[in-house]
């Protein structure tokens, strides 16, 4: 169904990492950064800005990636200058690189403050031991020992993927109007898959860079995580791509993060909201058995979760549980060895709706 919801205009894919770029309209390129694992690779976009560019996005930091940047410089960007970085979130393989950038180029970086903030406090724990909240965290979802003790050994691992962030940046905000180059952009905030990611609508060109938030083959990654262990970004995820529709018209071309571009935004937002809707309520039924969060892996994925996906699986599990929280459907209370049960309410305890 999802491949009959979008299309693809008839664009040649940019080789992953040699520099080059595809012109998807006037003045907008696209290129591909190498990410390795199943994705492969993340789209940055470069546009073309009065006599430089500005660059959305900016690739994790591996010499790869700084290689192939190196190579953009001289072959697509043809020697102008970067005059600006937006970078849409905070997540490595759109940030990674911006301090990088930032270094090479008279570039000021362009973020959400809450995306901005939140990424400075996350490459602050590079070198620091996991928090007691953090373990308390995913003990009480479950956890045994031993993947505690995998996760003591990783944390911090973050800021290792991303170069120093500038000292300052210039802040986005929800509906601010951009000029780049002679177009007019509309930022457009998206919530759920992280803090206050930015989304940029054109619509003069009818183009939408929708970063993570809409992507057309695969559904973001909506997680519960240590620092905000009470948040429902679930919900907001949700309630995020139902105001996209209603502010983006449908005739866009969507420049997504990851996958071809593509036409059908109205359809394929549809896609994702029915996707979680539908697995909420296969969850709904699995809590008839109290369980904690990483019993209910199988009532949400289709694939074996091993502890290099357990993290994920379990930020993602907490998220569902508590958007199901939020519409009264389940509750959760902590037991004497603190470990956190979720069960369905009785259907005459839940509240009545519609």
């Amino acid at each position: 169904m999802m491949n009959e919801l979008v299309n693809y205009p008839p664009l040649e894919e940019p080789e992953i990492g040699d520099g080059t770029a595809t012109e998807v309209a006037e003045g907008i390129f696209w290129l591909r950064m190498p990410m390795g694992g199943s994705i492969g690779a993340i789209n940055l976009w470069a546009l073309a800005d009065g006599d430089g560019w500005t660059i959305v996005d900016t690739g994790l930091r591996t010499t790869e990636t700084s290689a192939a940047w190196r190579r953009a410089f001289a072959s697509t960007l043809g020697g102008r200058p970067v005059r600006r970085i937006i970078v849409t979130h905070l997540h490595p393989d759109h940030s990674g690189m911006a301090g990088w950038l930032a270094q090479k180029q008279p570039a000021r970086l362009w973020m959400t403050r809450l995306e901005y903030l939140t990424l400075r406090v996350l490459a602050s724990y590079t070198g620091q031991e996991a928090p007691e909240e953090a373990i308390r965290f995913y003990r009480t979802a479950g956890w045994d020992e031993d993947a505690l003790d995998h996760y003591r050994a990783r944390f911090g691992d973050f800021g290792k993927m991303l170069y120093p962030l500038p000292a300052s940046f210039h802040a986005l905000d929800d509906g601010q109007r951009i000029m780049i180059g002679d177009r007019e952009w509309v930022v457009v905030i998206g919530k759920g898959h992280s803090p206050e990611h930015a989304l940029l609508h054109c619509p003069e060109a009818k183009l939408l860079i929708s970063g993570d938030q809409v992507l057309p083959q695969i559904s973001s990654n909506v997680s519960v995580q240590p620092l905000q262990p009470e948040a429902d970004p679930l919900t907001e995820w949700l309630e995020t791509l139902d105001a996209v529709r209603r502010r983006v018209p449908d005739d866009v071309l969507v420049l997504p993060s990851h996958g071809k571009p593509f036409h059908g935004l109205h359809g394929r937002i549809q896609a994702l909201i029915d996707g979680h809707e539908v697995a909420l309520v296969r969850l709904l039924e699995f809590l008839e058995t109290p369980s904690r969060a990483i019993d209910v892996f199988p009532a949400l994925f289709k694939r074996q979760i091993d502890r290099r996906l357990l993290g994920l699986a379990t930020g993602e599990s907490l998220a569902h549980l508590a958007c199901l929280r939020t519409r009264g459907l389940v509750s959760d209370e902590v037991d004497a060895g603190g470990i956190r049960w979720w069960r369905a309410l009785e259907k005459e305890s839940a509240p009545q709706t519609g």
